[in-house]
């Protein structure tokens, strides 16, 4: 019922109207609803993959470094989005990079194989990447070493970040990296790895610590086993 042609509307007005459809002038398309259609895996493979198309043609801007929860920014329409068309454009849940939905994003692209992309989001979310960038420090404007809850989309201040230092946004960021780029999983006493890398990792390294135990744990592509082997050498990696 929500599925509008390519993407997934996000909401209905009590009258009916859509909001994050294409016939929308303004938020034609929100980025929440094109990651948790992945992520809840309630939309079919053919619907998901046509979503992060769009998500990534229509929302990413790749030259600021921007996952965007919404295009175009609310201003003007009726019904009323409710508090978030309150913001200016390109503010926060107005068409910024909101981080709790940009890591949505990349949770999604990993879930779906994508570890190039869902790599690129992370670097466009970290802080640290973030501030190390040439073309985005200056304009970032807050601490390099916490997560931002949101980065500005709009003129004059496009990348400058907002509210800084937020906790919820860094937790999600942290188990995307650790669940889905990494893809541990734990289960009880039991442990297990579906790795979502990019193409330009050859490897890996992780290291979990439960109690007084270490688990240093080598992923390697198959191209890779010379350094797995290494590792066994050194006593890194139990051969199992």
């Amino acid at each position: 019922a929500a599925w509008d042609g390519d993407w997934y509307k996000r909401a209905y007005f009590d009258d009916g109207s859509p909001l994050g459809s294409h016939v929308n002038a303004e938020c034609r398309i929100d980025l929440i609803a094109q990651a948790w259609a992945v992520i809840s895996r309630a939309a079919p493979a053919s619907m998901a993959g046509l979503a992060l198309d769009a998500l990534e043609a229509r929302l990413v801007d790749a030259d600021a470094g921007l996952l965007r929860l919404l295009t175009p920014p609310l201003q003007d329409a009726q019904p009323s989005a409710g508090y978030i068309q309150a913001y200016p454009p390109g503010v926060r849940e107005n068409g910024g990079q909101y981080s709790h939905a940009g890591v949505w994003a990349l949770i999604a692209q990993a879930m779906s194989g994508h570890g190039d992309a869902a790599y690129r989001y992370f670097t466009y979310l970290s802080p640290a990447h973030r501030t190390a960038h040439e073309g985005r420090a200056e304009a970032y404007e807050i601490e390099p070493y916490v997560m931002a809850g949101d980065v500005y989309g709009a003129e004059p201040y496009v990348g400058r970040g907002g509210w800084s230092w937020y906790t919820g946004s860094a937790a999600w960021m942290h188990r995307a990296a650790v669940e889905h780029l990494f893809g541990m999983r734990l289960h009880g006493a039991s442990i297990a790895f579906e790795p979502c890398l990019p193409s330009h990792w050859h490897e890996a390294r992780i290291t979990l610590r439960r109690g007084e135990r270490c688990l240093r744990v080598l992923i390697c592509r198959p191209a890779a086993r010379d350094a797995i082997d290494a590792a066994r050498e050194a006593g890194a990696v139990e051969r199992r």
